[in-house]
Formats: C-alpha cells, sequence, structure tokens
C-alpha cells in the first residue's frame, strides 16, 4: 500500500506524512513548493515537485510509485485572499481535483481522502455544528471545500472509490518544532507576531453574544488532526479492500470551545508576555460560535482528540521561537 499525500510539505501535510510514516505505511508527496518547504519531508520519503493541475506529473508518480491511495491536501487556504482572487481559487481547488481525480480514476486507485473545512458552514446558529448542520460557506474559500466535497462523493459513486472529507476545524500547535506553523494567518501565529514586536495581540470585536464578547472557536492540535488522516486513510483501504465504496463526511474539532480572549490569555500565560490585548472592530464575516460535533467520527473510526488547547500553545510557542532564529531574528523569548 502506498499512499499518495498532496501538499506533504506543507503544515499540516507534513504532519500527516510523518503520523504515516511512523505508522509504517509507504508514502510518496506531491507538492509545488508554492507554500510547502521541502525541508519538512522526512529523509527516505520520495517527494514529486509537481502540481496537481499537471495529468502527466500525474500518471507518472502514481505509475512510478504504485499508488494504490491519495490523501488529499493541496490547495489555497485564505479567505480574504479568495475573496480577491476567487478565479485562482476554484482553478487550483476545484479544477485541481479534477484533473488529480481523473488521474485516480483512470489508475484504478479505490481510495480517496479530501481535505475539506469547516468554513463549509459558514455561519452556523447552533452549539454544536454537526456533519448534518446546513453547509453555507460565505467565502470563495469556503465554495471550493464544499465544491470538492461533492465532486469527491460523485466520482467515488461513480468510479468504485472509498471517500472521506474530513472538515478541518481550527488548527494549532506542532509535533516537532521544525514542522511548526510559520505562515502569520491564523490566531495563535497572529498572537505571536503581535508579542515579539512588544504589542498585545489584536481582537476583532468584544461584542459579540458569548460570555466574554469575544468569537469561540474549536481549537484541534495538528497532531491529533494527522493522527485522524491516518485513522481515515486506513479504513477507506480496509473498506477498498472489501469491494465498499463507502463515502465518510466527518468533522475534526474536540468538541470544546474557547473565545479568543482565553486563548490570548492562555498565550501570555504560557509565554510569559502580559500585554494587553487591543480590541479592533469585528471582521465581516465572523461568525460568534463555531464548535465541532465530534461525536461523528468516534463513532465511525474510534478517533477522539488528545492534547489540549495548553499543549497546542506550548509547541507552537517552541516552534516559533526555532523558526524566528532560524530566519535570523534575535527578538527576545520570554
Amino acid at each position: 500500500m502506498t499512499f499518495l499525500i498532496t501538499g506533504g510539505a506543507g503544515y499540516i501535510g507534513s504532519h500527516v506524512v510523518r503520523a504515516m510514516t511512523l505508522a509504517g505505511e509507504q508514502v510518496v508527496v506531491l507538492d509545488d513548493l508554492s507554500t510547502g518547504d521541502e525541508d519538512r519531508v522526512p529523509e527516505g520519503v520520495p517527494l514529486v515537485v509537481g502540481s496537481v493541475l499537471d495529468r502527466l506529473v500525474l500518471d507518472r508518480t502514481i505509475a512510478e510509485h504504485r499508488v494504490t491511495g491519495v490523501v488529499h491536501l493541496a490547495g489555497k487556504k485564505q479567505v480574504g485572499e479568495s475573496v480577491d482572487k476567487p478565479l485562482w481559487y476554484y482553478q487550483e481547488n476545484v479544477q485541481g481535483l479534477t484533473v488529480l481525480l481523473e488521474a485516480v480514476a483512470h489508475a484504478g486507485i479505490r481510495n480517496f481522502l479530501f481535505s475539506s473545512s469547516a468554513s463549509v458552514y459558514g455561519m452556523p446558529d447552533v452549539d454544536l455544528v454537526t456533519e448534518d448542520t446546513p453547509c453555507a460557506p460565505m467565502s470563495p474559500y469556503g465554495e471550493t471545500k464544499l465544491a470538492g466535497e461533492w465532486l469527491v462523493r460523485a466520482a467515488g459513486r461513480a468510479h468504485g472509490i472509498a471517500t472521506a472529507c474530513l472538515r478541518y476545524f481550527n488548527v494549532a500547535g506542532t509535533a516537532t518544532p521544525e514542522l511548526a506553523d510559520t505562515g502569520v494567518f491564523n490566531l495563535v501565529p497572529m498572537v505571536f507576531e503581535r508579542l515579539d514586536a512588544g504589542e498585545g495581540a489584536r481582537i476583532f470585536g468584544d461584542d459579540y453574544p458569548t460570555p466574554d464578547g469575544t468569537c469561540i472557536r474549536d481549537y484541534i492540535h495538528v497532531e491529533d488532526l494527522a493522527d485522524a488522516h491516518l485513522v481515515a486513510a486506513r479504513k477507506l483501504a480496509q473498506w477498498a479492500g472489501a469491494g465498499d465504496y463507502k463515502d465518510l463526511t466527518v468533522n475534526i474539532g474536540r468538541g470544546e470551545g474557547v473565545s479568543v480572549r482565553e486563548m490570548v490569555e492562555l498565550i501570555n500565560e504560557h509565554t510569559g508576555h502580559t500585554e494587553e490585548p487591543v480590541v479592533t472592530p469585528r471582521r465581516p464575516g465572523d461568525p460568534a460560535k463555531v464548535v465541532a460535533s465530534a461525536d461523528r467520527i468516534a463513532a465511525e473510526l474510534g478517533w477522539k482528540a488528545r492534547h489540549d488547547v495548553d499543549a497546542m500553545i506550548i509547541s507552537a510557542w517552541e516552534g516559533w521561537g526555532a523558526h524566528r532564529v532560524t530566519a535570523g531574528h534575535h527578538t527576545e523569548q520570554r
């Protein structure tokens, strides 16, 4: 069994590669390195530099490495950028997926795991978001993820492919400092960047209908997320081996909400900082509360998150410091 992991040189992808190789699975990585880093790919794991839009590269990679399953993480994922560049996002995320699925169907591969997102839900007005909560994405990025799910399921039914769509909630932390998130797009690294500059974290709005007025989110440790991919990929292979071409859609979260203010206070506590957060106006489209129900994945796959928010912050801070030093930044880490 050999899994092709697209986007395997990225932050999340490299953790999936790590989890699968540590578990004894054979993997090959395909990444265009537009945001990925080849240094994230472990020694001994083949890295093919190329795009999922390139059918020739896909066909050659699948044949040369005898790929029998696919874990698809490659894609663009910034909400604001997707609003500015919707055509590019649909090209990369939907057309790229189309070309990949064509190659998968042509090669007779019978299991396919798709990296989706909680952004498919939009602004759900519920205490816990289940997989049956209506999807109403609010950005081109979210739309491409929902369209991707439709496409994956349709291709699975048409071509006899067992499929899974994993809807991530808010990912943080790192398994090792070398694999830390170096992009400043999510809350934790955004706060770190402010603290490095000697400034308080920025909170976008404190007048939401929540206990402390700030948004509530469900945070998942990237190591737990990677383990969920391993469990799901193995389940798909099991189904495909039995000729059972099911489709599975599950949330990947902890089922626990943490407010932005609580998260900032925890970050300050674990990093030794005391800067007071700065409250600025709300960002358009931010829902007050998005917390996952993780019951379905527990029932279907026996998976449950193991790491808490403290572990996410501590590991992320360690990784942030390691990359700061590597980059030649000498800001004191307090």
